[in-house]
């Protein structure tokens, strides 16, 4: 793999990580209940 291939993937995964963040943010109700771990949002 050449660095260009590298930078690509690396691009392709930040925008996909964004894209769910964004998505996330824009939900109306967010409940992650985990043992030990517990996540909620509006």
């Amino acid at each position: 793999m050449d660095t260009k291939s590298v930078m690509i993937g690396m691009l392709v995964v930040a925008v996909g990580v964004l894209g769910y963040l964004l998505w996330d943010a824009n939900q109306t109700k967010v409940k992650v209940d985990l043992p030990g771990i517990k996540i909620e949002g509006h």
